[in-house]
Parts: C-alpha cells; structure tokens; sequence
C-alpha cells in the first residue's frame, strides 16, 4: 500500500494493518498446524505425549524462516522447517498429510474474517453517523437536480437518508461476504483427503471458527474470495457516490455543504482563500483502486485445473490493500460527515435561482386536473417556461400573464402551485419506511 496521507505508517501498526502481518499470518499458520495434530492425535495417529511436546514447543522465528525462504523458495517449506527445529524428533508429525494451501488458504479466511470485523463496526459507527444527520435535516429543504440541472424541491435529510438506506444494504453485503470468505480446507493436495481424514479438517475449522468447504481441490474456490473483494469495492462506490455529492455541493457557486476545514489547514500553496474538498476527493481516487482490484479477484476465478499459482501473488497484494484502505476511507468520512458544514440558506437561495422553474411539473398537472391532454398541457407549460430561460421575470408572473394558462388557472390556483410543503409532505412517511421514525417521534 502506497502512502497516502500517513496511510502506510499508520495503517501498518493499526488493527487492520497487524492483520495483514507476516507475524499475525504466521500465528495463525503455526495455530493451524498444532490444531490438526491434536485431531490426528484424537485419531491415534501422534501419540498423546508427543502431541503434548508439540503444543509446549511449536513456535517460529520470523527472521529465521525469511532467511530459510531465501534458499527453499518456498514460504510454507521454510516456515515447517523452522518449527521443526523447536520439535525435535516431534516435528515428522508436523504437516502430516497436508499441502501448502490447506495452510495458506485457511489462515488467508481467518485473516479476512478478522478483517470483515473491523469493517462491519465501521459501517455500524458510519450508518449511526448517517442516521442523525438525515433526522436532524430532516425537514430542510434543497433542490434536488437531475442531470445536474434543478429539477424540484426535496430535503438535505432526504439526501443522506438515500445514503443510509445504501448503506444498510452494504452493512447485509458485508455480512454475506464474511460468511462467504468463512471456510478452511484441509483436504490434501488435490481436495481428495488421500493422506488426511476428513475429520481433521472438521475439527481444525470449528476451532478457528469457519466451516469446511464442501468440495476443494488444492484450493478453495477463488468465487469466495471474489464475492469478498467485489463487495469491498461496492461498498467503496458508495463512499465515492457521497464524496462525489459532497465535492459538487461544496462547489463556489453552490456552497450547500462543505468538508470541515480546521485551523492552520492549508489549500493551496498559491490560492490562500481555497477550502477545496480534498478528503472527498481522496475517497473518490482510493475507490478506483477498490474497483480495479474487483477486477483482478475476478481473473483469479479461472486457474489452471486444480490449480495454478497465479492468483497467488496478487492476493498477497489486493486483499490486505482492499481492507485497510476501505477502512481508512471509512476513518476519513466518518469524522468528515459527523462534521460537515451544511449551509441552510445557500440551499434556500439555490431553490430560488431558476425563478420558480422547479414548480413546472406541478402547474403542468393542474392544468390536465382541468381537461386538458397531457400533451396541450405540456406544450402551454413549456412555452412559459422558455420565456423565464429567455427573459428576467418569475415563472409565476408569466403564468399569470399567459392567456392559456388563465383560461384555465385563477391566480391563487396558480399560488397554490408554488408551495414547498407540497414536494415534502410524504418526508415523515418515508423516514417511517426506514426505521428513521417512529409513530411517536413524529
């Protein structure tokens, strides 16, 4: 993981990062192997005194088993060897009947499963975020635009409860991908238990907490770990879909929202009155990242018969990558949103600006309440509304003077065409629908 604000010196010592760990990994590995010796011991295959000297004596040197890779190549060889020395004679049960990836594999779920962890208590800690802030703005209105053009009212709560609602359905994902990723494999060199019991694998998987796969061949299927990074990557997208809105909202002339901007914060070394949004446009930049490793977990499905190593390098890569930067990006938008500076009035005077254009739709179905075909109520509603693009005055003044529009419309029938509270009056409504408000709060 590159750097990216500190990301790497931080994120390598946090709880994350240590995951990710050679140490951690190996902890888990050497966990794995004392734990099926004490299944095949259950089978009698290690006597029970030498099953004692290896739960007392199993352990490893990280540097020594580095320096051993150097001259096997190969990191689970190195790693069995270096146990090996603090076994003795013990160390022929080590390993029995086992290859590399039941190692690899099942240590690489613990790690994601730990991961999955942290994760979900962001997602907890970010939708508790959402959740005020959607209540307490609940009733404040904005334009609501479409293809980025004003399109009619809606509320700056509305906004953030469509963010809350997507991620609650991120919170569901993650939970699906953390049981997806949650299986071991202990099933010998091509899935086939020729030289391990089944039984090993059972009892290996219940103590670390994961389910046996229920076919394998030298690896778990790449499908789960696939469903693992893609819903990583999707719950990045969201993050950018409200960074994004933050960036455009924070525009000069918009200014509705602003990142928080503290003192002694620079924003440009040449412009001292720049307040961009540089967090917003990080977690839009490390979303990418999520998405193109999406990309790989998918190439990673199809491996050569029972196996091939290719997939193997750049999992070493993507997977510690994905989790720890969704949680930094997670830790850059949960203060970032608990902080942001909403502008009330700026939304107000944005409503404002197309002079009254955003009521169109309203007057246009009020005419058709009269007997007019949508289509000749359209075509006097267009009309006028080309006139306010063209001109200086209000759409409802050209209502008023337009004789189509009198002929059917009096003026307080117009009037009633221009009140907010008409685009906002289902709000409660749908906070109810989720779970934003109760009957009682209302």
């Amino acid at each position: 993981m590159m750097g990216v604000d500190g990301m790497i010196d931080r994120y390598t010592l946090s709880k994350m990062g240590n995951i990710w760990s050679e140490k951690h990994k190996m902890e888990i590995m050497l966990k794995i192997e004392v734990l099926a010796c004490e299944a095949m011991a259950q089978l009698g295959m290690i006597p029970k005194k030498s099953l004692e000297k290896i739960k007392k004596s199993a352990q490893f040197d990280i540097e020594e088993v580095k320096k051993l890779e150097e001259k096997t190549k190969h990191d689970i060889v190195a790693f069995i060897n270096n146990v090996g020395k603090f076994l003795g004679p013990e160390a022929r049960y080590l390993h029995m009947g086992l290859t590399s990836s039941d190692i690899l594999d099942t240590s690489l779920s613990v790690q994601c499963v730990e991961a999955s962890d942290i994760l979900l208590a962001d997602i907890q800690k970010f939708l508790a975020v959402l959740k005020e802030k959607a209540k307490r703005y609940k009733d404040t209105p904005c334009i609501a635009r479409t293809h980025g053009v004003h399109a009619e009212p809606t509320t700056f709560g509305l906004k953030i409860a469509v963010w809350f609602d997507e991620m609650k359905r991120n919170c569901e994902r993650m939970e699906q991908a953390r049981e997806m990723i949650r299986y071991g494999k202990l099933s010998g060199a091509v899935g086939t238990y020729a030289n391990i019991d089944p039984s090993v694998e059972k009892y290996v998987c219940e103590k670390l907490g994961l389910k046996p796969v229920n076919i394998a061949t030298q690896i778990i299927q790449r499908d789960h770990h696939c469903q693992f990074v893609t819903t990583i990557a999707l719950i990045g997208s969201t993050l950018d879909k409200i960074a994004t809105e933050i960036r455009l909202l924070q525009k000069t002339e918009v200014l509705e929202v602003e990142e928080p901007f503290f003192k002694g914060q620079i924003g440009s070394s040449a412009m001292p009155h720049k307040r961009n949004p540089v967090t917003c446009e990080r977690i839009s930049g490390l979303s990418r990242l999520l998405r193109a490793n999406a990309q790989v977990a998918f190439e990673n499905i199809a491996l050569w018969h029972e196996r091939d190593i290719s997939h193997s390098s750049v999992e070493r890569i993507i997977l510690p990558d994905c989790t720890i930067t969704l949680d930094y990006m997670f830790n850059k938008m949960i203060p970032l949103l608990d902080g942001l500076l909403v502008y009330p009035k700026n939304m107000i005077a944005s409503l404002s600006k197309t002079k009254g254009l955003i009521y169109s739709q309203r007057v246009l179905l009020e005419l058709m309440k009269k007997g007019l075909t949508r289509e000749a109520a359209y075509d006097i509603i267009q009309h006028c509304a080309m006139q306010v693009w063209q001109e200086t005055s209000d759409f409802k003044d050209i209502l008023y003077r337009d004789r189509k529009v009198r002929k059917y419309l009096r003026p307080n029938e117009i009037d009633a065409c221009f009140d907010i509270r008409y685009y906002t009056r289902y709000t409660d409504q749908i906070y109810k629908k989720m779970g934003l408000l109760t009957s009682t709060s209302a």
